[in-house]
């Protein structure tokens, strides 16, 4: 199987993308339908959701004359592993902002009895 040209994190890398997911994420669309949100071309709106097939974000299959693409959030599994590695560093820094809040916030009451 050929790798795909456009990987996940280049696919979600454009907020038109990450727009045409969440609107996928809701139900499957027509090309029409998902243009409609934009103020771009279908022209555009196709070639987003063409770099979304190519990182299996998304499939569109033929009803009639109309296309529908749907949404495979598998892929995201990927973004989602790796994002998970820093929330280490985010979850220490709530931690060290929650201590020295605490911290602030008993010497504030120490002080005050002292007074």
């Amino acid at each position: 199987m050929a790798a795909a040209k456009h990987d996940v994190f280049q696919a979600i890398a454009d907020p038109t993308r990450r727009e045409v997911l969440r609107l996928l994420a809701k139900k499957e669309l027509a090309i029409t339908d998902i243009t409609a949100h934009f103020p771009i071309s279908r022209t555009a709106v196709a070639k987003h959701l063409h770099i979304l097939s190519e990182a299996k974000l998304v499939s569109g299959k033929k009803i009639g004359r109309v296309k529908l693409y749907r949404l495979h959030p598998e892929p995201l599994v990927e973004l989602k592993d790796w994002l998970s590695f820093y929330e280490q560093f985010w979850n220490n820094k709530l931690s060290m902002l929650k201590h020295l809040v605490e911290n602030h916030e008993d010497n504030k009451e120490t002080m005050d009895k002292i007074d």
